[in-house]
């Protein structure tokens, strides 16, 4: 049996003018009499699709279909919080004389994305740090007067060398056998074009960070994403005719390029739903009285519109991927435990990851 059609009120949360109906999914065995909904994997696995719609250097639209609302929802937090990545977790600040105290600009530090494969680097336990778990930086500038500034000039960049600490500034220092590793990717920011700190003549910072490779629920700076969101993809339908004369009110209730025109065979414009993807579902339409027998608006329940952001080294086509992987790996550790009950060994602690 295959998935049923988009047009199925099944796979509906219907929306109406104050709130939605049909929240609940009923696609579990017993609920409909003579269906089987138990879960199966050679249907599951024949249904279930996954889509990229839009993908850039740095962000990725994907649609998934054929998944449960908690499926979808254990994505977005493990693409937030359990994917790992690098980040500068130790400072050590030897000489600060900014303006900026040494807590803050650690804590800017902390947060710069890094371009370091996370695979090539190991968790690090304890406090012995190794060239296999620490990737150490360095950070020293100080800010001078230019003597060739034209007289009258305002602009510090022109008045000043090294007015401005950029990321840029981090060097990166090769510990052990990581020339080697990082030989093709040297490690540094994403962006060197963060502003870290602002300098006047006199002023300077010297520092040493060491980067050590976490997850999101540990601290934000692991998080390997600017942003995860999905929602439920929209379903307009279009009851009745509607009047010529209010064709262009009707179009304008959805977001731009949702609702489109064409001539019927009275000679007529007549709207269509062009790209219901692209609503917002504002539910505008349902607030004019002429129009809310003439349209039903849902969205379609197990229909994902996912939008990732990557704000680390993980090309965001490769985040999907990523946060699957930590899922098997959960999954992996509730089997075990799950046998080890089974076994009457169910009073010994089982290690959950």
């Amino acid at each position: 049996m295959a998935l049923s059609s988009v047009e199925d009120p099944r796979r509906h949360v219907v929306v109406h003018a104050e709130r939605v109906g049909h929240v609940s999914n009923t696609d579990f065995p017993g609920y409909y009499p003579g269906e089987d909904h138990s879960w199966d994997l050679s249907w599951f696995s024949k249904n279930l699709v996954i889509k990229v719609q839009r993908l850039s250097s740095r962000s990725c639209e994907f649609d998934i279909v054929g998944v449960d609302a908690s499926i979808a929802n254990a994505l977005r937090r493990i693409l937030i919080a359990e994917v790992p990545t690098i980040a500068i977790d130790k400072v050590y600040v030897w000489n600060n004389t900014s303006v900026i105290v040494d807590e803050i600009l650690a804590h800017r530090l902390g947060l710069v994305p890094l371009n370091v494969d996370p695979s090539l680097i190991e968790m690090k336990e304890g406090e012995f740090a190794t060239d296999r778990n620490t990737i150490v930086f360095r950070l020293q500038a100080a800010c001078t007067r230019n003597s060739k500034a034209v007289q009258g000039e305002t602009d510090p960049q022109k008045l000043y060398h090294h007015s401005n600490v950029l990321t840029s500034d981090l060097e990166w220092q090769p510990q052990g056998e990581q020339a080697t590793i990082f030989r093709d990717n040297h490690p540094g920011p994403t962006n060197p074009n963060i502003l870290l700190a602002k300098l006047r003549p006199g002023q300077e910072v010297e520092i040493e960070m060491h980067a050590v490779k976490g997850i999101g629920s540990v601290h934000a700076k692991w998080s390997p994403v600017a942003t995860v969101s999905y929602r439920l993809h929209p379903h307009i339908t279009i009851k009745g005719p509607i009047p010529p004369a209010l064709v262009p009110k009707f179009s304008s209730c959805f977001s731009p390029g949702v609702i489109s025109t064409r001539t019927n065979d009275k000679g007529e414009d007549e709207p269509f739903v062009a790209c219901a993807r692209n609503d917002g579902m504002s539910r505008e339409v349902l607030r004019h009285e002429e129009f809310r027998d003439k349209v039903d608006l849902s969205r379609i329940r197990d229909w994902f519109i996912f939008k990732v952001e990557s704000e680390g080294p993980y090309a965001p086509e490769r985040l999907l991927v990523e946060a699957i992987s930590v899922m098997r790996d959960k999954i992996a550790a509730v089997r075990k435990a799950v046998a080890a009950l089974e076994v009457g060994s169910g009073d010994v602690d089982v290690d959950m990851g």
